[in-house]
């Protein structure tokens, strides 16, 4: 019998899950899997043909305790939708198999405001992951002195005041650079220690989990599964938290998924799943994955469907980030609506910029986006001003349009496709 999937308190509509790619499972793909979710079974057309759902695989005893953790986190968090349950269930489950993994993901907890659940749902995971520690007022340095063959999982409350504004940020630089080094096995710091200062090094690995006010650095956010927390609404209720009441069963749950997944570790070391998703995104969800694959049951599927759907999300949401490539489409867009022409003046791209009333342009510091400003945001992307000829014949400080092409095809090839000349007008 397939077992029943856990409902929180304040349950949303039940889902229709698509099928999704699964090893071993000809025939089923992400993009197809995506499409079939968003329609009803009714509304599919009538000479196409319905594929027969793939049945999923024999559930095991961790399946049984996932969806007990999952019924767990449900009672004291309401989280933005079932993908992100599961996602951080399965995320849970990961810390207990770090020696397994090649990559530690990151799971950012991030909100717009206060009182969204961020650190209740961090008190929750203080209690289920492995060797929580917890980094308030932590040294970078204590952290990295703590990480071993098998690393602590570090938890991070109010991470908007080591991040939030560009001054603690550079205060905590070193945090970042740990946090980000982190992530991929066999990456080291390398420090001076004792009376006669002998260099050593220090391990970085481990599963970290980050909540705060607003988005974190796009570095670390690049390396995590990411959690946008809301406010409860009118009639949603969760359990309240209570650690003298709760902890224990959290405890004895805690230590049955760690007894569980002991004898996995070298399974789980070996495992190369298919997955929905490529490049970093795939490295970071990976240990996710592998954990459903190895739970079985419905948790393969759910997992897939987890992975795609938040990684779309947040490729859609980086889009609309001003500090990321958002910049480069918005001058793609330039480009295109001045008929490719071969070069602007930084005066005129910063006026047709400011002119986009859906661009955050306009309002971008105290008085628009500034040259200085333009030239920042793009230098990450190795493209700079220089002396360009203008249709006049004169000469001013602005950007040519080749120097944007290997930047478009890369970070926003689906805005406008990219030629390799100007267009030329016809007629």
């Amino acid at each position: 019998m397939q077992p029943t999937t856990p409902e929180p308190y304040s349950a949303p509509g039940k889902a229709v899950w698509p099928t999704v790619a699964v090893p071993g499972r000809p025939g089923s793909a992400p993009e197809a899997a995506l499409a079939a979710d968003e329609r009803a079974p009714d509304t599919v057309p009538a000479d196409q043909p319905v594929e027969e759902a793939v049945p999923d695989p024999e559930p095991t005893y961790g399946s049984e305790l996932l969806n007990e953790l999952r019924a767990q986190i449900a009672q004291f968090v309401i989280l933005p939708s079932q993908q992100a349950l599961d996602a951080v269930t399965l995320w849970v489950a990961a810390t207990h198999l770090q020696p397994a993994w090649q990559h530690a993901p990151r799971l950012a907890v991030v909100g717009p405001a206060k009182r969204c659940g961020k650190s209740r749902l961090l008190d929750v995971l203080t209690e289920t992951v492995h060797e929580p520690m917890l980094t308030i007022n932590t040294t970078p340095a204590a952290i990295f002195r703590s990480i071993t063959d098998e690393p602590p999982t570090l938890l991070v409350d109010e991470a908007d005041t080591i991040f939030g504004t560009p001054k603690q940020a550079e205060k905590n630089e070193e945090m970042r650079g740990l946090l980000n080094a982190g992530h991929q096995r066999n990456r080291y710091v390398t420090r001076v220690v004792g009376n006669d200062h002998t260099p050593h090094r220090f391990a970085t690995f481990a599963m970290a989990a980050l909540a705060g006010i607003g988005d974190l650095p796009d570095t670390i956010m690049d390396r995590s599964v990411v959690i946008r927390m809301r406010r409860r609404a009118e009639g949603e209720s969760v359990k309240p938290f209570r650690s003298r009441r709760d902890t224990p069963a959290l405890h004895d749950l805690r230590d049955r998924i760690a007894a569980w997944t002991r004898p996995l570790l070298d399974e789980a070391a070996d495992l190369e799943p298919a997955m929905p998703v490529e490049d970093r995104a795939a490295d970071t969800w990976e240990p996710l994955v592998i954990v459903a694959d190895l739970a079985a049951g419905p948790w393969p599927r759910l997992a897939r469907a987890a992975c795609a759907r938040m990684v779309a999300a947040e490729a859609a949401a980086e889009e609309d980030h001003p500090s990321s490539a958002r910049i480069l489409a918005d001058i793609r867009r330039v480009f295109v609506a001045q008929r490719e022409v071969d070069s602007l003046s930084t005066d005129e791209l910063l006026h047709h910029l400011r002119q986009d009333l859906e661009g955050p342009w306009a309002e971008w510091g105290r008085n628009g986006l500034s040259p200085r400003e333009l030239g920042s945001l793009l230098r990450d992307f190795d493209i700079r001003p220089g002396n360009v000829r203008l249709a006049d014949g004169t000469q001013r400080k602005g950007y040519t349009r080749n120097k944007f092409l290997d930047a478009w095809r890369r970070y926003c090839p689906t805005v406008h496709p990219v030629g390799t000349g100007p267009a030329r007008s016809e007629g």
